[in-house]
């Protein structure tokens, strides 16, 4: 229609035009989505009128000018709604599930399918693909091994006679698992430091090949020149008090790329370090917030693989029938809120005021939804997380008066399982603090850990920020500065 305005036979007319068809092609070029059409469709039309203005007042070529220039803000626009639309993909909130074709009826999509999808799609390089595989073959091993555990208790259960590093006594179990995670993990040779809940210290991720008197021989390239190292972090049996009673445990872990070596800084007040050791250590002391894949295997009345890459959650189930995790949950995404609190309310009496005070409001049905919340509490964090992040609601394992800075360990369980509930659409906190946002300052570190549903975590997290104590606040920033008293 504006170049109906312009004299018939002209040039400019052409031109304008031209240049409005321009403004319109342009503006839609880019991906479509709801958010990324309608700022185009603004630009658009803005730059339209625009165009009508400059053809009355200055002519047909300005008008042309002002509808192209128009055009380049609607593209603009729309590439900046998409870019939008896929920075909240990358937090989880609106991460879609993998769509597959030709799936085999007898097996589905299994875990190595869905990896290699990944790996195709960009999402995933093949390192991390070699890593899963690894963990996928190790924590199978693992769960053959806690099923069998009762048939063979002299040889998988009862105490190992040892303490790890935090002063607990080590199951046999403990000692078997981690070496089987640790073995398997090592021989992918892409992992450049492995950290254990079970070890003293973080190891280099490579597997040594050593002679009869255990002298290193060699050890495997845990380099890849395209792609760069890993770090991975686990606990190799999560709840391993249970395992005797034949209650659900299971393995986490969480994989950080690899800082480059003008980041490795240590924090200062640690012992002297050779050169490999210090490299360890830095690699493994990054915050939460650098996890780049986590999950969790529960060994339960199934297996369930429970993992995150950063584009949401997703669950798969151990077949035993043909040996293969295969894909039951594309896309798990917590409830806004529960129904259920899940924590060890034996220590209900010595946790800080504001948890006690939020615990006794919904137990009674006086938090925000009205609700009486229900007790469920297994005292293995990845069942007691696994339920939550189905059903829903709230768990915690705080810190208390014995525990000041409580009892998970931040690398091994709280900064993976933070990861994997954030990607589900919850949320994760230490009271005042983000769990993710934590930098480490030691390998085997402890913090408090609240996480669950989003609206129930918020409410308990007002409770907190409502606390007028400054002992508990000065905790909550410390650690955030990295001071751990």
């Amino acid at each position: 229609w504006l170049g109906a305005m312009a004299p018939k036979g002209s040039g400019a007319a052409a031109a304008l035009a031209a240049g409005v068809g321009l403004a319109g092609s342009l503006a839609f070029v880019a991906p479509s989505g709801p958010q990324a059409n309608a700022a185009a469709r603004v630009s658009t039309s803005s730059g339209a009128s625009s165009a009508a203005a400059d053809l009355r007042q200055h002519g047909p070529l300005a008008a042309a000018a002002t509808a192209a220039a128009g055009a380049l803000v609607a593209a603009g626009a729309a590439r900046a709604g998409l870019r939008q639309r896929k920075s909240r993909t990358c937090t989880g909130v609106e991460a879609q599930p993998i769509q597959f074709t030709d799936v085999c009826e007898q097996t589905g999509v299994t875990l190595n399918r869905y990896m290699i999808e990944m790996t195709k799609r960009g999402v995933i390089d093949e390192d991390m693909q070699s890593i899963f595989n690894s963990i996928r073959e190790a924590t199978k091993v693992i769960s053959k091994l806690v099923n069998r555990a009762p048939l063979m208790q002299a040889e998988l259960l009862g105490y190992q006679g040892a303490v790890n590093i935090q002063g607990e006594d080590q199951k046999k179990l403990d000692v078997i698992t981690n070496d089987v995670l640790k073995k398997a993990l090592s021989y992918t040779g892409k992992l450049g430091t492995l950290a254990s809940e079970e070890e003293d210290a973080p190891v280099p991720g490579v597997f040594a090949t050593r002679n009869a008197d255990g002298q290193v021989q060699s050890r495997g390239d845990a380099v890849l020149a395209e792609t760069g190292k890993y770090v991975c972090v686990f606990d190799p049996l999560d709840g391993s008090s249970n395992v005797d009673a034949g209650i659900a445990v299971g393995t986490i872990f969480g994989i950080f790329k690899e800082p480059e070596e003008l980041s490795c800084a240590l924090p200062s007040g640690m012992e002297p370090l050779d050169d490999d050791a210090a490299k360890c250590v830095a690699g493994t002391l990054q915050p939460g917030k650098a996890l780049v894949a986590a999950g969790y295997a529960l060994y339960s009345c199934s297996t369930e693989l429970v993992i995150t890459v950063g584009n949401g959650c997703i669950g798969f189930t151990l077949d035993a029938s043909i040996g293969e995790y295969v894909l039951t949950r594309p896309s798990i995404r917590i409830p806004d809120q529960g129904k259920i609190y899940s924590m060890n309310e034996a220590n209900f009496n010595d946790w800080d005021k504001p948890l006690h005070d939020y615990v006794q409001a919904i137990k009674a049905g006086k938090g925000k939804s009205g609700e009486r919340y229900s007790q469920r509490y297994i005292g293995s964090m990845v069942a007691d997380v696994h339920r939550t992040l189905l059903y829903g609601g709230i768990f915690a394992y705080p810190a208390d008066k014995r525990n000041v800075n409580g009892k998970l360990r931040l690398l091994y369980e709280a900064a993976p399982m933070s990861f994997l509930v954030e990607q589900a659409g919850g949320k994760a906190i230490t009271g005042h603090s983000r769990v993710m946002d934590i930098p480490p300052v030691a390998v085997h570190q402890r913090v408090p850990v609240i996480l669950g549903s989003l609206r129930d975590v918020e409410e308990c997290q007002e409770y907190f920020d409502k606390c007028d104590d400054p002992d508990l606040r000065q905790r909550c920033e410390n650690r955030m500065k990295g001071i751990i008293l």
